[in-house]
C-alpha cells in the first residue's frame, strides 16, 4: 500500500475543496486509498460508434460523433428546455437538457467534432438524447480510455451538483497519472503463482480501465479473492490469539451434577446432534482457552438441554452459570423449564428481570455475591452494576443477535477473568454469513429435531379462503387445540397495523362467539401486566385463540398449540415467517402454518411464500432469505455496517469465499505468526490494514 495513498482526496489535482467535500459526505472518500478503492458498478462497452440512421429503441446507450448546428430554449417557465440540433453524415437529431441550461449553453461549441452519449427517446417525428455525455473528439482521443468504460456509484446529490461519472473518470486516470499507476502487492508470491492471479497493479488498471472482457474478469477475481482473504486471515488470527491469549477456567471436572442428571433426570433421550455438540462444548471447557462457541439450532432443536448441561459443568467445578435472554417472556420461560430440572438436583436457581421486586433483587444480589446463588436466568437485568458474582464460570447468552457488542463485554467484566462463553440462536445464520461474521467464533450446529416431532404442514391461502380457513379453525378447536393468529407488528406510527389488529379481532369474535369460544389478544400497546394475564390464560388453555402481533415470536411455549395463522404473510421477512412458525408443533400433534394473503404479490414476496410452503429447513430458508435481503439487513442494524465490503459479495461470490477461507486457515497453520519470509508482503497489509481501516472492530 503506497503511503501517499493516504493523502487526503483535496490534494488531487481536479478535486478542489468543494468536490472534496461532496466526495467525503457522498461517497466516503477520504483519501486516495478511498478513491482507488471505489469499484465501478458495471461498465459500457464503448468500442463502437453509431450512425444517427442506425438508431433503434432498444434502451441501449450509443455513442456517435457529430456537430451541433443550432441551439435553442423550448417551452414555458416550468416545462422550458434546452434542444440542440446535431447531425453527422447520415441524419439530425436532437440533444435535451431539462436543467442548468445558462451553464449548458457557455459550455457547447458550434461546429466542432462532438462524441455524445446515452440513451435515446424517439419524439415529435425524430430521435433525441437527454442530458447527454458530451466530449470533444479531440479530447475523447487523448484519454486514457478504455473499450469499457466504467460506471462508477453516485448518489442523486453529486449528479445535480455537477459531478457526473465523467469527472469521476477523469480524477481516477489522474489518480493513476500520480501514482504512476504503481501499487504495493499485497499477496504473497505464492498465492499468485498457487492461484494465477494478476499483479496488483494490473488488477487494478483493468478494474478502472479494463482493456478487455477477459481483463475485467481477472482483475475482479483477484480483488475479491484479496478482500475475503484478508477479512478471514483477520478472524482466525482474532481466535488463534483468543485461544492463546485469553485464559479460561479449565473445567476439569465432568463430575455428581452432570452426571445425575444424565443418568436419572434427562426427559429424553438425546440426539446425536444434540449428543456431537456437548462433546464439543465439554473439550472447550476442559482446555486453558476461553470458551467462545456459536450454538445454532432451529426452533424446538433442544438448544436449552444442551445448555443447561453446559451449566452443569460449571456447577461441577464450582463456579456460578448465567443464561440472559433479550426479553422477559423468554427469560421466564427458560426459567419455568429449567427449574424443575433443577430442583430434582437441589441447585440453586433464580430469575431477574425489570419486573422483579427491590426486596427479592437485593436477596438475589446477596446469594450471588457469597455464592450460594448457583444458576442465574435473566434479561438485560444481569448486566447492571449491581448484579456481581462470587465466581461466574460460563454465561450462556440467546437469541445474542439482539443484543450489542458492548452490552455482551458487559458480562465479560462481572469476572477478574473472563467467563466461558457460549452464544444461542435459533435464526439459522447462513454458512457463508456464519464464516464471515462469525468467523472468530467456534459453531456447533443441533441439525436434527428430537424424535416423535412433526413436520408443520405449511400452506399459502388467499383472502377469499377465509371461510374455509375459519372452518378448519373450529375443526381443531373441537379436538381440543389451541391456535395463534398473527397481525404484522404495531408500531405507533402505524395506524393501519393497529386497525388491521382490532379489526381482525372483533371479526374472529363474531365468528367465534362467547362463551363457546374464548380470545385472548396481545399487542405492543397493552401493559406488561395485561398481557403476561392474556398470556397465562392461552397458556392454561381457558382461551383457545391468540390474536397477537409479533411480540410471540420469541418464546412462546404452549404444546397445546397447532395452528399458527399469519394474516398479510407477504409483510413479514423469511426468518421471521420460519420464527413465528416455529411456535407450533411442539406437542406431539400434526400441527400447522397457513399464510394468509392477498392477490397482489411482488416476485419476492412469492418467493417467500413459496420457500416456507416448501420447507422446514432453516438454514434452506436463511439461505434464500440471504440471497433475497443481502448480508446487510439480515445482521439487522446493529451489525449491518459489518462487512462494508468494496468488492465482494459473500452471497454471490461464496466459491471465493470458501476459497480465501481455506489458503488463510491453510496459511496460518503453518506460520501462525506470519513471520516466515515468504509471508512477509501478508504480514505488512496485514499491520496497514488494521492501522488504516476500521473493519476490523466490529466481531462480537
Amino acid at each position: 500500500m503506497n503511503t501517499n495513498l493516504q493523502t487526503p482526496i483535496n490534494y488531487l489535482k481536479g478535486v478542489g475543496p468543494n468536490r472534496a467535500d461532496l466526495l467525503r459526505s457522498e461517497l466516503g472518500i477520504h483519501t486516495y486509498q478511498d478513491l482507488i478503492n471505489l469499484f465501478p458498478n458495471r461498465y459500457i462497452d464503448r468500442t463502437r460508434y453509431y450512425k444517427i440512421n442506425e438508431l433503434q429503441l432498444n434502451n441501449a446507450e450509443v455513442q456517435i460523433i457529430g456537430k451541433i448546428t443550432k441551439v435553442e430554449e423550448v417551452g414555458q417557465a416550468r416545462k422550458k428546455r434546452l434542444v440542440a440540433t446535431f447531425k453527422d453524415d447520415s441524419g439530425i437529431m436532437e440533444l435535451v437538457w431539462f436543467r442548468g441550461h445558462k451553464w449548458i449553453r457557455e459550455y457547447l461549441k458550434f461546429d466542432e467534432q462532438y462524441v455524445i452519449f446515452g440513451k435515446v427517446n424517439w419524439f415529435n417525428g425524430r430521435y433525441n438524447m437527454p442530458h447527454p455525455e458530451m466530449e470533444l473528439l479531440e479530447e475523447h482521443e487523448k484519454n486514457l480510455r478504455s473499450a469499457m468504460q466504467p460506471i462508477y456509484p453516485s448518489t442523486e446529490k453529486l449528479s445535480n451538483k455537477g459531478v457526473t461519472n465523467n469527472t469521476i473518470c477523469k480524477i481516477m486516470q489522474q489518480l493513476f497519472l500520480e501514482t504512476k499507476g504503481k501499487f504495493t502487492e499485497t499477496l504473497s508470491a505464492n498465492l499468485l503463482s498457487e492461484l494465477k492471479l494478476i499483479s496488483k497493479n494490473k488488477a487494478l488498471f483493468n478494474i478502472h480501465f479494463p482493456k478487455s472482457q477477459a481483463l475485467l474478469s481477472k482483475a475482479q477475481y483477484r480483488l475479491k479473492f484479496e478482500e475475503l482473504f484478508y477479512i478471514q486471515l483477520q478472524l482466525i488470527i482474532k481466535n488463534l490469539i483468543h485461544k492463546t491469549k485469553i485464559k479460561g477456567f479449565p473445567f476439569t471436572t465432568v463430575g455428581h451434577y452432570f452426571n445425575t442428571f444424565f443418568k436419572e433426570h434427562l426427559p429424553f433421550e438425546l440426539t446425536n446432534a444434540q449428543k456431537r455438540v456437548i462433546k464439543e462444548i465439554r473439550q472447550d471447557l476442559g482446555s486453558n482457552a476461553q470458551m467462545n462457541r456459536l450454538l445454532q439450532g432451529d426452533v424446538g432443536s433442544g438448544k436449552t438441554i444442551v445448555a443447561l448441561m453446559s451449566m452443569f459443568i460449571a456447577l461441577d467445578n464450582d463456579f456460578q452459570a448465567c443464561l440472559m435472554a433479550p426479553t422477559e417472556i423468554l427469560s421466564v420461560q427458560h426459567y419455568n423449564g429449567l427449574y424443575d430440572l433443577c430442583n430434582k438436583l437441589n441447585i440453586s436457581i433464580k430469575i431477574l428481570t425489570g419486573s422483579t421486586k427491590t426486596l427479592e433483587r437485593r436477596k438475589i444480589h446477596e446469594s450471588l455475591e457469597n455464592g450460594e446463588l448457583q444458576i442465574l436466568i435473566g434479561t438485560h437485568a444481569l448486566l447492571e452494576d449491581k448484579v456481581k458474582f462470587k465466581n461466574l464460570g460460563l454465561a450462556i447468552i440467546d437469541e445474542q443477535h439482539r443484543f450489542g457488542v458492548a452490552q455482551r463485554s458487559k458480562l465479560w467484566k462481572k469476572n477478574m477473568s473472563p467467563p466461558h462463553i457460549l452464544v444461542m440462536t435459533a435464526t439459522p445464520i447462513p454458512r457463508t454469513l456464519a464464516m464471515s461474521i462469525y468467523g472468530d467464533l467456534d459453531i456447533s450446529i443441533i441439525d436434527e429435531l428430537p424424535p416423535g416431532r412433526k413436520d408443520i404442514k405449511t400452506v399459502h391461502r388467499y383472502d377469499n379462503n377465509r371461510l374455509k380457513v375459519f372452518a378448519f379453525i373450529r375443526d381443531e378447536i373441537s379436538k381440543g387445540r389451541q391456535v395463534y393468529i398473527v397481525y404484522p407488528l404495531i408500531q405507533e406510527s402505524e395506524k393501519m397495523d393497529y386497525k388491521d389488529l382490532i379489526d381482525g379481532y372483533a371479526s374472529i369474535e363474531r365468528d367465534f362467539p362467547k362463551p363457546k369460544y374464548q380470545v385472548s389478544i396481545v399487542h405492543g400497546k397493552m401493559k406488561a401486566a395485561d398481557k403476561d394475564y392474556e398470556m397465562q390464560r392461552f397458556v392454561k388453555g381457558e382461551t383457545q385463540i391468540m390474536v397477537a402481533t409479533t411480540v410471540i415470536e420469541v418464546g412462546v411455549d404452549v404444546p397445546n398449540a397447532s395452528v399458527m395463522i399469519i394474516e398479510s404473510a407477504e409483510r413479514f421477512g423469511l426468518s421471521q415467517l420460519h420464527q413465528l412458525r416455529g411456535r407450533v408443533g411442539r406437542g406431539a400433534e400434526q400441527s400447522y402454518c397457513i399464510l394468509m394473503t392477498g392477490h397482489k404479490l411482488s416476485h419476492d414476496s412469492r418467493t417467500r411464500l413459496e420457500t416456507m410452503v416448501r420447507t422446514n429447513d432453516g438454514f434452506e430458508i436463511a439461505e434464500v432469505d440471504l440471497r433475497l435481503r443481502g448480508p446487510g439487513d439480515i445482521m439487522g442494524t446493529q451489525q449491518s455496517g459489518v462487512l462494508n465490503l468494496k468488492i465482494a459479495d459473500i452471497v454471490k461470490d461464496n466459491d471465493i469465499l470458501q476459497h480465501a477461507r481455506f489458503y488463510a486457515k491453510k496459511i496460518l497453520k503453518d506460520d501462525p505468526t506470519l513471520t516466515k519470509p515468504e509471508n512477509k508482503t501478508l504480514l505488512f497489509t496485514y499491520k496497514q490494514l488494521s492501522k488504516y481501516k476500521n473493519i476490523w472492530n466490529y466481531i462480537s
